[in-house]
């Protein structure tokens, strides 16, 4: 593969962020990194990049058919639980050609928004009505290729989802009506069909089915809701045989908390952690309504937490700004998000990372007036998607002067979610 060159008029590196960064790359990663390089010393065929670039950032929890709800559920009063009617209808609606066009499109957006890796917390497995497809990860399959296509990576995080709730007794609930495309009927069955995904013992998902290098292998307990602690056990080994990271929702509503407490005796926390669940290579999703004790298992045994909005949600619990600074979640963004996917080599500007690059202008209405020295700090609290310039992954360009070289976004969103039943 032909090296590349880019010269950043400021990068977000290791030490912080530094003027004039010439970054050159070769085979999908970054081979040098100097700092403080005048233009005219850049050689030529130099790709310039005015603005702040940053490593690519990771979207750690998605579910790509949500996207088709942007909106329609603030349409009206409702909760939680009113909203899961209208995704269950969603989900009910999609095949694999369709959701596989529709996935493209959301990924596609992501990358405008300078995302470059994907974790897709998957479980629309199956054919409405439960049954499996000719090929039962069909639609794993599509949505990897919607990745390949939108130009990013993936992590395929393969949901087991085996029951819709919990009773009063601790029973779990049967999957009832569109829950029937998630099941696979147990833990074992589930493995199997993961399995079949045909991943390396290193968790990547190779083969002809896959972009080479490009897709790697996570699972998931959708909840303690969805999945009895006696079920917990393939995903858990599954996880130990791939070297895969091991996601799971965790007390996502206060619902949630005492249905667990009243079945098991013990918050979500303490049941995954009485199942082995926790641990460096588990991340938990939204985790908004934690105990302390929920508080000490989790760092104690140094599980991932995944949220939004954590600056917001600690000024409001201290009363202080700056609980966390623009670094951190910076690393969050990056490192610590594709860390958390199984993807360690990404979300750095170093010599032998992937060579993913988001640059952000800084003359947007915006961004306008922004401080070489509080680049960083601007762009975390001020910047938004439409402020992503140019995004390269892996050293190849997706996004050149905020436009996917791929996908024309609005339109393939447009036509995805209108294809859709009762749009």
């Amino acid at each position: 593969m032909t090296a590349r060159r880019w010269h950043a008029e400021l990068a977000w590196l290791p030490a912080g962020v530094r003027p004039g960064v010439l970054i050159e790359a070769a085979a999908g990663r970054f081979t040098s990194v100097t700092p403080d390089t005048r233009p005219q010393d850049v050689p030529a065929g130099t790709v310039r990049l005015p603005g702040l670039t940053l490593p690519g950032l990771a979207n750690a929890h998605s579910h790509a058919f949500h996207r088709a709800l942007r909106g329609v559920t603030q349409a009206g009063p409702g909760t939680f639980w009113t909203w899961r009617e209208r995704m269950y209808q969603v989900a009910s609606e999609l095949t694999p050609d369709s959701y596989l066009a529709l996935a493209r499109a959301v990924y596609a957006e992501m990358a405008l928004a300078g995302i470059t890796c994907v974790g897709e917390f998957h479980y629309l497995h199956h054919a409405p009505g439960g049954a499996r497809y000719a090929d039962p990860n069909e639609m794993g399959r599509a949505l990897a290729g919607a990745a390949a296509q939108a130009g990013i990576r993936i992590t395929l995080i393969d949901v087991c989802y085996l029951s819709g709730g919990l009773s009063p007794d601790g029973s779990p609930q049967p999957l009832a009506g569109p829950q029937l495309r998630f099941g696979d009927g147990d833990g074992g069955r589930w493995a199997e069909r993961v399995q079949a995904l045909g991943a390396d013992r290193h968790g990547l998902l190779t083969g002809p089915a896959w972009a080479s290098g490009q897709a790697r292998l996570g699972v998931a307990i959708h909840s303690v809701r969805a999945v009895p602690p006696g079920q917990m056990g393939p995903v858990i080994a599954c996880s130990h045989a791939y070297g895969a990271p091991l996601h799971a929702h965790l007390s996502e509503q206060p619902a949630e908390n005492q249905a667990c407490l009243a079945a098991y005796g013990v918050t979500p926390a303490g049941l995954l952690d009485r199942a082995g669940a926790l641990g460096p290579r588990s991340t938990v999703v939204h985790a908004t309504h934690l105990t302390g004790g929920d508080i000490e298992l989790l760092g104690g045994s140094r599980t991932v937490v995944c949220m939004c909005l954590v600056e917001l949600g600690e000024r409001l619990v201290s009363g202080q700004r700056g609980n966390l600074r623009a670094a951190e979640l910076a690393v969050a963004a990056t490192a610590a998000g594709h860390a958390c996917l199984g993807w360690p080599e990404a979300g750095e500007i170093v010599p032998g990372m992937l060579a993913d690059l988001v640059t952000v202008a800084l003359d947007s209405p915006r961004l306008a007036g922004t401080a070489g020295t509080t680049a960083l700090e601007s762009v975390i609290f001020a910047g938004t998607a439409a402020d992503v310039a140019n995004v390269v992954v892996g050293g190849q360009d997706v996004v050149t002067g905020g436009r996917h070289l791929r996908v024309d976004v609005p339109a393939e969103l447009t036509a995805a979610i209108g294809a859709l039943p009762g749009r």
